[in-house]
């Protein structure tokens, strides 16, 4: 049989990788799941975020809760209040008291009837952000498992690639495919799959933004959304390759779990590490122009408006540049370990045919 071109074989294995992955359940399942997600932690804060307190409200004392966030129920007497309170129909009541009002309770304060009676002090804002603190805490939490899904997506280049040793057939593949076109066929198939499931996302995220009626985020969403997608792409290709040469290194299923833990850290130091200093801008900073962190970091920054469009433009070229590096050092560690069986091919000795 003919050898295939370099971009004929890496264009047959990606067409082949994604048929298989096409046809499996646990991907369907999979991205259904992350889509309900979405949906949920974009709508459930909204629909559980807690209803207006319940008051009971007697005659004057009503002038005082107009335009409060408060479920009013108008009441006859100081008594029919009081007993609405101590069956527990209502948390508080109001109820007029010479020329001001006195608020009635069972056995404690109500603070969240009291803060809205009390009139509040005007704010002003030194740096007026267009999100809320909320806000931003929810989009951490969704880019991050966004980023933590995919990566881990990844894994199933490893599980593939040592299916193909342990059945040999690895060793009919390259006899037609360059070694390295099989990494890239790989890594392309597994991305071309992962942005058609990002787009998916993308789309959604406007409708269920929509759904919580948060619409007026659109226009703060948007650009953060537009710069995270490119940043993810990047980043699964470094995690990709990295998860390449974990198979490769092994020759058996049971064995993947002690090459993996590296590419683990790789993929959920980003998840954690925005996770525990989304509120530190200094270290999110940092964070936003290291490569293997900026796939989650700058969009959070961008989202929260603490970083310039050359900002992202920046980090994103430092990013390209480490997954060309990355890339070329694990296409010598795949193709110098793909075809060694039996144990675990230690780096030094993946390393050591190409030099």
């Amino acid at each position: 049989m003919a050898r295939a071109s370099f971009s004929q074989a890496t264009w047959l294995v990606a067409e082949r990788e994604m048929k298989t992955l096409f046809g499996t359940k646990g991907f369907w399942i999979g991205f259904a799941f992350t889509v309900v997600g979405l949906f949920a932690l974009t709508v459930l804060p909204t629909v559980f975020g807690g209803d207006d307190p319940k008051v009971a409200v007697v005659g004057s004392a009503s002038q005082a809760v107009q335009g409060k966030a408060l479920d009013v129920r108008e009441v006859g007497s100081v008594q029919e209040a009081s007993d609405l309170v101590r069956a527990d129909d209502v948390e508080a009541a109001i109820v007029p008291d010479g020329a001001g009002i006195k608020v009635l309770a069972l056995n404690s304060p109500p603070n969240s009837v009291i803060r809205e009676l009390v009139e509040s002090p005007p704010v002003e804002l030194l740096e007026a952000s267009a999100v809320t603190s909320g806000q931003r805490s929810v989009t951490v939490i969704v880019f991050g498992l966004v980023f933590l899904m995919f990566g881990m997506g990844g894994a199933a280049i490893a599980q593939s690639t040592v299916t193909e040793k342990q059945t040999r057939i690895v060793e009919i593949l390259v006899s037609t495919v360059p070694v390295r076109a099989l990494l890239a066929g790989k890594i392309l198939g597994h991305t071309i799959l992962t942005l058609g499931q990002v787009v998916v996302l993308a789309l959604a995220a406007p409708i269920a933004l929509r759904v919580a009626g948060l619409g007026e985020l659109l226009g703060v969403v948007a650009p953060a959304l537009g710069w995270f997608i490119p940043f993810l792409m990047l980043g699964f290709v470094l995690i990709s390759s990295m998860w390449a040469v974990a198979g490769a290194l092994v020759s058996r299923q049971e064995d993947l779990g002690s090459t993996m833990g590296l590419v683990m850290i790789a993929v959920m130091g980003p998840y954690f590490g925005v996770q525990f200093f989304y509120e530190n801008p200094a270290v999110l900073k940092v964070m936003s122009f290291v490569p293997f962190t900026a796939g989650v970091a700058m969009p959070v920054r961008l989202f929260a408006e603490q970083a310039k469009a050359w900002e992202a433009i920046l980090s994103l070229g430092i990013l390209a540049v480490t997954v060309v590096v990355i890339l070329l050092v694990a296409s010598r560690l795949y193709t110098g370990s793909l075809l060694q069986t039996g144990a675990r091919v230690k780096l030094s000795k993946a390393w050591a045919p190409a030099e």
